[in-house]
C-alpha cells in the first residue's frame, strides 16, 4: 500500500469518527414543571438510625424549599415501628421537628407502635399527632393521591 493510500484511509477513518460523534448537548432540562395547584407528600419513617432520621428531615426541607413547589406542597411525616425514635423526648430532634411543624408539616405517630413498644404519650413530644396505624395512614393517603416517600 502506498503512502498516499494510507494517508487517505487515515483521513477517512478520522472523518468517520468525527461525523459519528454526537453534537454537544446543551443541558436545558431543569426538572419537571409543577403545573398542579397543589401537591401532597407522605413521608414515612420506620427506622431509628440517626442518619436516616436526619436524612428524612433534610429530604422534607429540600422538598419544601424546591422553588417549583413553594406554596403548593402539603407534607405529613408518619413514624411507626423503630421510627418512633424521632418523636421520643430522650432524643434531641425536637428543634428540627418544630421547624418542620412551623412550615406546616403534620408530624404523626402510629398508636399501634406505641402499644407494641409500651410507649406512653408522655414519652413523646407534646407537638406529636397520632394516627391509629401507620400502615393505615399510608393506605389512606396514597388512595387520596398523596405521593408516598420512604427515603
Amino acid at each position: 500500500m502506498k503512502k498516499t493510500e494510507r494517508l487517505l484511509i487515515f483521513f477517512l477513518i478520522l472523518q468517520c469518527h468525527a461525523f459519528g460523534q454526537a453534537a454537544p448537548r446543551t443541558n436545558s432540562f431543569n426538572g419537571a414543571p409543577a403545573t398542579l395547584k397543589n401537591y401532597k407528600a407522605l413521608y414515612f419513617l420506620d427506622d431509628a438510625d440517626d442518619k436516616k432520621i436526619r436524612g428524612i428531615i433534610r429530604n422534607i426541607n429540600n422538598a419544601l424549599d424546591d422553588p417549583r413547589l413553594k406554596g403548593k406542597l402539603e407534607v405529613e411525616l408518619v413514624a411507626f415501628g423503630e421510627g418512633v425514635a424521632i418523636y421520643k423526648k430522650v432524643n434531641a430532634y425536637d428543634s428540627l421537628l418544630l421547624q418542620l411543624q412551623n412550615r406546616g408539616v403534620i408530624l404523626a405517630q402510629c398508636e399501634n407502635t406505641m402499644r407494641a413498644f409500651k410507649i406512653s404519650r408522655d414519652e413523646l413530644w407534646a407537638f406529636t399527632s397520632y394516627v391509629p396505624s401507620g400502615n393505615g395512614e399510608i393506605i389512606i393517603r396514597q388512595s387520596e393521591g398523596w405521593s408516598v416517600i420512604h427515603p
